[in-house]
């Protein structure tokens, strides 16, 4: 069983820029891949983001290509996810997600939490 707990979230403007963390309390964070997906009020869980175990891949969706970059230590057990020029429809909680395989659809095997990213416009 892997726990991952987010943190970073909150409120900030358009235009602006926060840095999420996903902490992971298992050794063997790099044996997997981790995302990180979105889902605002009334709508389906998106993916954001994904980086392959060593970090030498990473994908994006196409609505945040360019402003957001998903990054991982290994050593510290944390993936992060640096947000910038953000927009109100980035708005949304985000949760970090852990599996053996990197894909963009939510069938991950461990969740956070999540946590709340509001942008006011």
């Amino acid at each position: 069983q892997v726990q991952l707990v987010e943190s970073g979230g909150g409120l900030v403007q358009a235009g602006g820029s926060l840095r999420l963390s996903c902490a992971a309390d298992e050794r063997a964070f790099s044996d997997y891949h981790m995302s990180w997906f979105r889902q605002a009020p009334g709508k389906e869980r998106e993916f954001v983001a994904g980086i392959s175990r060593s970090g030498g891949y990473r994908n994006y969706a196409d609505s945040v290509k360019g402003r957001f970059t998903i990054s991982r230590d290994n050593a510290k057990s944390t993936v992060y996810l640096q947000m910038s020029s953000l927009k109100p429809e980035d708005t949304a909680v985000y949760s970090c997600a852990a599996g053996p395989r990197l894909i963009r659809s939510p069938q991950y095997d461990y969740w956070g939490q999540g946590t709340q990213v509001t942008v006011s416009s």
